[in-house]
């Protein structure tokens, strides 16, 4: 005996209403451009990062520069020495708070496009 073949199984569902589909969210580049309490949230952090790292690089860059007159005043035989003809002490403040300062510079550039980076992406919703 033959049977008949059975037709598919066929599931039927209904649709989604609104209640059940999540509420869409702004993305944070809209919720900036509006100027909402969220989008500015993000601002501030953002100028809140820029600050602190600004603070530090220069906190750290017055430290050394600071030091220079205290280490002359500490050995004062310094301020005699000299290397061909050059005092000491200008052979400090040219051989190592300009290259310092230079590579305050530098970490200070690099941290900051970090942070930026960071923002973007967030904002961006990578």
């Amino acid at each position: 005996m033959n049977e008949p073949d059975k037709p598919a199984r066929v599931r039927v569902t209904a649709p989604r209403s609104k209640a059940t589909v999540a509420p869409a969210r702004f993305p944070v580049a809209r919720e900036v451009a509006e100027h909402s309490a969220v989008g500015d949230v993000f601002v501030r952090s953002l100028l809140r990062a820029q600050l602190r790292l600004a603070l530090v690089v220069a906190g750290g860059f017055l430290l050394l520069l600071l030091s220079v007159p205290l280490l002359l005043a500490v050995f004062p035989v310094l301020e005699d020495v000299s290397v061909l003809t050059i005092p000491v002490s200008w052979l400090i403040l040219g051989g190592l708070i300009y290259p310092f300062m230079c590579l305050c510079a530098w970490l200070y550039i690099r941290n900051a496009a970090r942070n930026e980076t960071r923002y973007q992406d967030l904002v961006d919703g990578k």
